[in-house]
């Protein structure tokens, strides 16, 4: 069983609107052992259709991280983390934020390409889908060589949640040579991927992000560090479909997972 939701979100986040409170108690009713906050920083995010902003209040988040982690301290274990949205241009800027803050975890994620987000059907726009997945590729790959101040890159290929057609066409084998390349230089500077079950609770995804294949291909590469997070933005979705990863780690190999505090790893093993 894995015991550990280590990517969520609460109201701190933009796109969230549940309190750290019933995140926490969702992940107590559910046997959690332990759970990580992480909440999004998306610096210089692109306007949207919704007029979103996604740069959390981080002196405020840690204020409350603080009084909720003092008061379920017998309860459960509360980790503090950030979701940093990497673009090429942040290099200086992420270093410094995420050095300023007593972060548990940071996951990396890549939800901008190219000032564009891959959640609008304007990325799309005139081209192949498989056109589309590769930019999304190729930026990953550009962001895994530039940035260094990342413990685990988010939902590796989280582009398939908002394609045409989803993951309907999409294999690791059809990208393999980009992804080979992505998970050789994850695992170089000794960072890890997780396991997202986000795109299952959403209805987006038939399976996790990344794919069973490309968890299946980490470990045979000798990657080591993997996480698992339902990246839960409702009480409902923390913890959900733990299962299947659960499943997907042990048949690629894995007998652990990872937690993170202050930054460092730390392999539970699967019971």
């Amino acid at each position: 069983m894995v015991y550990a939701d280590l990517h969520m979100h609460s109201s701190h986040s933009e796109d969230s609107d549940a309190g750290m409170e019933s995140m926490i108690e969702s992940s107590i009713e559910k046997g959690l052992k332990c759970i990580c906050f992480t909440e999004h920083m998306d610096m210089d995010f692109p306007q949207n259709e919704e007029g979103l902003s996604f740069e959390v209040d981080t002196d405020e988040y840690h204020s409350h991280y603080l009084e909720c982690r003092e008061k379920y301290a017998e309860r459960i274990k509360i980790l503090f983390g950030i979701e940093y949205g990497l673009q090429k241009h942040l290099t200086k800027r992420c270093s410094e934020y995420v050095n300023s803050y007593p972060f548990d975890m940071v996951i990396g994620s890549s939800h901008i390409v190219n000032g564009k987000d891959p959640y609008y059907s304007m990325y799309y726009e005139g081209r192949s889908e498989r056109e589309a997945y590769l930019e999304y590729f190729e930026s990953v790959l550009e962001n895994v060589k530039l940035f260094d101040d990342f413990d685990i890159y988010g939902h590796l290929d989280y582009v398939v949640r908002y394609g045409p057609n989803k993951d309907k066409f999409y294999s690791y084998s059809v990208y393999s040579d980009i992804l080979d390349e992505i998970l050789i230089n994850i695992i170089k500077k000794g960072k890890g991927i997780e396991i997202n079950t986000g795109g299952l609770f959403c209805g987006r995804c038939s399976d996790t992000n990344p794919c069973p294949d490309i968890v299946k291909r980490y470990k045979e590469l000798k990657g080591e560090i993997i996480t698992v997070g339902a990246d839960a933005h409702k009480p409902d979705a923390v913890g959900y479909a733990f299962d299947r990863a659960e499943n997907i780690l042990k048949e690629a190999g894995f007998e652990y997972y990872c937690i993170f505090e202050n930054r460092r790893p730390e392999f539970i093993k699967l019971l």
